[in-house]
């Protein structure tokens, strides 16, 4: 979402760049990119398909349609199956793909039948177009909807340390063996305050508090696929040394949820 100009719109000030950003990430043993034919719209994958077609084996790109884009900032549902189905033969050309392995419905159209939407999908799925499914801002009761239609392997959803809205439906991930993406991770670093725990932590242990931040999504569950976007090279290093973070009993004691109890479900930040 970060390699497009401002507004999520248009061209990146320096795409030379945020070539580098994807190439980088990769380098670093990244296996999971997401991005939507919305970004820009359309310029997130035509960078990510400059810098990394013909993709190296075992990297999932995974995309989302959903959203027109009349201008900067201006996001509009469009879950007609028409669109929907053009999106999605759109984003394997930019991404110069044969067939995505992850697609994911950006929105679910309250103006369309959830049937309507998802039946394109599971159509182009059988077509081979798309290998899985998923879907973006979704409360459980709309993934147990979707599941009896066609197969659900992901959500994301609005997800960090200080966002846990969505703990619900992490939960019903993790029940269902289905990966769990949070977007806005970082909370663009509104989560770097003194008076923050992550603050507190990451002084302690030297490290920066979107790096605590990243370490404590991939320690709260082992379905976590965090997805922390940015433009800069130095970002996509700092946010990859996260994952060799380890933050122990005593440190994840600190990083409390409102009620007292500790989120921990796995034992180590990265495996």
């Amino acid at each position: 979402m970060r390699l497009t100009g401002e507004g999520i719109w248009g061209e990146p000030a320096d795409r030379p760049e945020a070539v580098r950003v994807v190439r980088r990430a990769v380098e670093l043993g990244v296996n999971f990119i997401d991005t939507a034919d919305s970004y820009g719209p359309h310029v997130s994958e035509e960078i990510i398909a400059e810098g990394l077609h013909p993709y190296p084996p075992g990297l999932v790109i995974a995309t989302k349609g959903g959203y027109d884009r009349p201008g900067p900032n201006q996001w509009v549902e469009s879950g007609r199956p028409e669109h929907l189905k053009s999106a999605c033969e759109g984003s394997l050309r930019r991404l110069r793909l044969d067939r995505i392995d992850l697609y994911q419905l950006h929105r679910i159209d309250p103006r369309f039948p959830l049937e309507d939407q998802l039946g394109t999908l599971k159509r182009l799925q059988a077509q081979g177009k798309i290998r899985h499914i998923g879907l973006s801002k979704v409360s459980v009761r709309q993934v147990r909807q979707a599941q009896a239609i066609v197969p659900i392997v992901s959500v994301q959803n609005l997800y960090s340390f200080s966002e846990r809205g969505s703990d619900d439906v992490l939960e019903f991930c993790e029940q269902a063996g289905s990966g769990f993406i949070p977007w806005f991770p970082l909370e663009a670093g509104r989560l770097s305050g003194v008076a923050s725990p992550v603050s507190r932590v990451a002084a302690q242990l030297k490290v920066t508090p979107s790096q605590v931040a990243l370490a404590w999504l991939l320690a709260r569950s082992p379905v976590m696929l965090p997805i922390p976007g940015t433009s800069k090279v130095k970002h996509v290093e700092e946010n990859v040394a996260a994952a060799a973070l380890n933050l122990d009993d005593k440190t994840m004691q600190e990083l409390i949820n409102p009620g007292g109890s500790v989120h921990r479900r796995a034992g180590r930040a990265a495996n």
